[in-house]
């Protein structure tokens, strides 16, 4: 089966913690901290594999998560930056945020992509040492790795979508244009997923050309399997629309016709505007006269057509000719540019949300990132508990408590840590 979309949780590694340490050794009197830092977490890094035709091996892996980074050790030395996860995806992928359906990255070329950046390893005590604070009995912990839910599209990269009903001819037109080996067969949906398959014109002069399996009416909401693969024909340069000309299958191609370009629109209303020209498949099967109306009708909407045997591989040099100059003409495969996130320093202490409840007069503070300023201080040694003074009053917090009605002796708890308010 062919897997064109996958939803997957992505967790880079968190930083490694500072280390606590004082230097001891013989005839060395009062040494002074030398905690060293923690590593740095792993990054999550997508590259593309040509090797890689689905997303089928995340439909059995759904978290993938990058190490952390390991902690500082004394003698200021650092703890070791953890390594990259890699993930190899088709190239063409489009990795989304699920959440908000914003675009991370376009995994369409050579260029390693980082979509969740490891945390950096927190300060050893050795930092925070000042002539007033000469024994900093605390240090820093590493800072938590990005984390995204995002979704996976494979979003083919072709120059020509050939587009149609099921049974017009898609698949055998393209087996006799390239070296791609669709199943060919006379019933619908044949062709279970796109077909790439590279045209040769000459030396120096190719393009690459899928097969979108077939389109019916209904298929932008849901109906058959082109719903599925309409997403693959956004690439595309140009389209090609393969017709039954002859109608062997008691359906009126003009009706088809009219039926796919709505699809078009209804699914992306920028398809309608692409490019296009049309190919009337099995021609040799209806009279010359009715091929002539059919040639009228597409002309009249301003399409070029070109009347094709595909079985034989009659009519279908001049196709090719005409796709070649078309594209020529056009710009290259498009390409989906990632929408960045503006994201506050991840190390300034500034204004931070916190929510404050009264709990049978007890305010209880909570905020997440609450959780890491509390990891950093040793609430028996007292400048670690004027560090995380100056913390609640820069952040905020205190300013919060007052608005919320504390006063003078109340009592104030932090994720299990009880104080009273002083004013």
């Amino acid at each position: 089966m062919f897997f064109d979309t996958a939803q997957i949780k992505i967790k880079a590694g968190n930083g490694g913690a500072g280390a606590v340490s004082f230097r001891r050794e013989k005839y060395v009197a009062s040494g002074g901290p030398d905690g060293g830092d923690g590593g740095s977490g792993g990054n999550v890094v997508f590259v593309a594999d040509d090797h890689l035709s689905t997303l089928a091996d995340f439909r059995y892996k759904r978290k993938y998560a990058a190490p952390s980074g390991e902690g500082g050790r004394g003698k200021r030395c650092s703890g070791k930056s953890a390594e990259d996860l890699v993930i190899r995806v088709p190239r063409g992928t489009v990795v989304k945020e699920t959440e908000t359906g914003r675009i991370m990255a376009d995994i369409s070329d050579d260029t390693p992509q980082i979509l969740a950046r490891g945390g950096r390893g927190g300060w050893g005590n050795a930092h925070f040492a000042t002539p007033e604070r000469q024994t900093p009995r605390f240090a820093k912990p590493g800072l938590p790795g990005e984390e995204f839910d995002v979704t996976l599209e494979l979003k083919l990269l072709a120059d020509v979508g050939l587009v149609g009903f099921p049974n017009v001819g898609k698949s055998t037109l393209i087996s006799v244009v390239s070296d791609a080996k669709p199943n060919i067969a006379n019933y619908h949906f044949t062709t279970l997923s796109p077909v790439l398959g590279v045209v040769r014109m000459r030396e120096g002069s190719s393009f690459v050309m899928a097969d979108i399996p077939g389109i019916i009416e209904g298929a932008s909401g849901g109906l058959g399997l082109g719903h599925q693969f309409l997403r693959h024909i956004e690439r595309c340069r140009m389209l090609v629309h393969v017709v039954d000309v002859s109608g062997s299958e008691d359906r009126d191609p003009k009706e088809d016709f009219e039926i796919i370009l709505e699809e078009l629109e209804k699914f992306n209303p920028e398809l309608a505007k692409r490019p296009m020209i049309v190919a009337g498949n099995k021609c040799d099967l209806t009279s010359d006269e009715a091929v002539e109306d059919f040639r009228k009708f597409v002309e009249a909407r301003g399409y070029a057509f070109f009347p094709i045997m595909a079985a034989i591989r009659y009519g279908v040099d001049p196709l090719l000719s005409k796709i070649e100059e078309m594209l020529s003409k056009l710009p290259p495969i498009a390409r989906f540019e990632a929408q960045a996130v503006e994201k506050p320093q991840e190390d300034s202490i500034g204004r931070r949300e916190v929510t404050i409840t009264n709990e049978d007069g007890v305010y209880v503070v909570e905020g997440e990132w609450l959780l890491g300023v509390m990891r950093t201080v040793s609430f028996d040694d007292y400048e670690s508990l004027q560090y995380f003074e100056r913390v609640l009053t820069k952040s905020g917090v205190i300013d919060a408590l007052r608005e919320a009605g504390c006063g003078e002796g109340d009592t104030v708890s932090i994720y299990d840590v009880e104080f009273d308010f002083m004013e």
